[in-house]
């Protein structure tokens, strides 16, 4: 099958972004919870929330290491694969670019001085103090290419003179109008996975029976409140999300919800299938909801897709990433609530297999609902690179050897995956938690093993 190069670039960059941002979104989250398990350590003086930090600590490392190479090959591709773009854009979107890298070494460096001081001070809380620069750190490099992102959205900052932007304002262009519900978005989605995933890992080694079952409890306790709170968060931010889209993006919300004419008191659609004459078949409707959704109000009007041309309409693939997304979110709130609600009742269980096999589910749940929602970003943009401004046709490569580059990077990605699960297998197999606990807390080793 022979590709064109605009489609051998979609899919170079595909592939960079859904590896990327299991890295990504690792690097914006794990620090978090690394400080409030030290921090609940140091306050209850409990020396399993510290172990938790260590070794959270040590596998965060490794996520980085590779985020560092995903993130530069992602650097790399803006000038390799969408030269035009750079052409163009390159001057408005540079100043958010250096900053992000500046965010990282920020981070990078408190990192280090944060892994190697551990009982070096006489007060725990200096130690922990050294944390929150991490969490800031992390959490800027999100913001900054977030910006980024939101600029392609909403192009702003610049004037068009002769195809060329002039009298480009970077903060103007950075501040753009999708930028804090997407920077809002972006921060609790990450956090939300990340209480996830290790909730995940702790629930996943209590259904195994192994050791440490007193450490795994506290664990999978304390980041399950994480997950219902950021549950809440990130469904706060996806409704701000889709308010912003019935205002300024109307195309993509109505590719999303199959929403074709423009009416009042519209219906939102839930998965089914479009038949030969695109209509709607073996939907859930939920009556006047996609009007509320998009303006606080169940009669309100919202445009149909009909109002786009046909060429400036996302695909309408979308429509199953933003209810996969939606559902998964939902999942998450409703199996951490299920937890906290039955944790309140001594005669149940909470650690019965039934709850920490949907908790073990959660994880992987998490992270697929990150990818889908970074490719409904993607592709609800489309046909643009830069909405209004730019294809993603006239943005791409013409260059014959694209296809080498796909090659090469494929290899890169097999690469670093291998290593990471590698690394993580070795680190963590070869020094289970049972292994740490006699090392360093004897007095806690006993108890655990139950």
């Amino acid at each position: 099958m022979e590709f064109d190069t605009v489609t051998i670039s979609r899919l170079i960059t595909a592939m960079t972004l859904i590896f990327h941002i299991v890295f990504a979104t690792l690097g914006v989250g794990v620090p978090l919870f690394i400080s409030l398990a030290e921090f609940i350590g140091i306050r209850k003086k409990d020396k399993h929330y510290e172990l938790l930090a260590k070794r959270w600590s040590r596998g965060f490392v490794i996520s980085v290491a590779i985020g560092v190479v995903t993130g530069t090959a992602i650097a790399l591709q803006l000038s390799l694969v969408w030269p035009n773009f750079m052409q163009l854009a390159g001057n408005v979107i540079a100043l958010p670019l250096f900053m992000e890298v500046f965010a990282f070494f920020f981070e990078a460096i408190f990192l280090g001085i944060y892994l190697y001081t551990w009982d070096r001070f006489k007060s725990k809380y200096t130690h922990w103090l050294i944390s929150i620069p991490v969490i800031i750190g992390a959490g800027m490099s999100a913001v900054f290419i977030s910006t980024v992102n939101s600029f392609m959205n909403s192009p702003s900052g610049f004037t068009m003179e002769n195809g060329e932007f002039s009298a480009v304002n970077p903060l103007e262009a950075m501040l753009n109008p999708s930028t804090p519900t997407r920077v809002f978005h972006v921060l609790g989605g990450s956090y939300l996975t990340v209480a996830a995933i290790l909730a995940a890992i702790a629930a996943f080694a209590l259904l195994r029976k192994k050791g440490a079952a007193e450490y795994h409890k506290k664990a999978l306790k304390m980041t399950v409140i994480s997950m219902f709170v950021f549950s809440i968060v990130t469904a706060l931010g996806g409704d701000l999300s889709a308010k912003y889209l019935a205002k300024h993006q109307t195309e993509k919300l109505a590719a999303a919800e199959w929403h074709f004419e423009t009416e009042g008191n519209a219906d939102l659609v839930l998965f089914g299938w479009l038949n030969e004459d695109n209509e709607v078949v073996g939907a859930i409707r939920v009556p006047g909801f996609l009007s509320f959704l998009a303006h606080g109000d169940f009669t309100s009007e919202v445009i149909g897709l009909e109002a786009t041309p046909e060429a400036e309409r996302p695909p309408l693939i979308i429509h199953y990433l933003f209810d996969l997304m939606v559902m998964i979110g939902f999942f998450l709130l409703a199996v951490s609530f299920l937890y906290l609600v039955l944790s309140r009742f001594k005669r149940w269980d909470v650690h019965n297999k039934f709850i920490l096999w949907l908790l073990a589910l959660g994880g992987p749940l998490a992270m697929l609902a990150v990818e889908f929602g970074w490719l409904f970003a993607e592709l609800g943009r489309q046909p643009w690179i830069l909405r209004g401004y730019m294809t993603v046709e006239e943005a791409a490569t013409k260059s014959p050897y694209i296809v080498h580059m796909f090659f090469l990077f494929l290899a890169l990605y097999v690469v670093l995956g291998t290593l990471f699960i590698l690394t993580l297998r070795k680190l963590f197999k070869d020094n289970p938690v049972e292994l740490d606990l006699e090392k360093h807390y004897p007095e806690l080793s006993k108890g655990d093993k139950k």
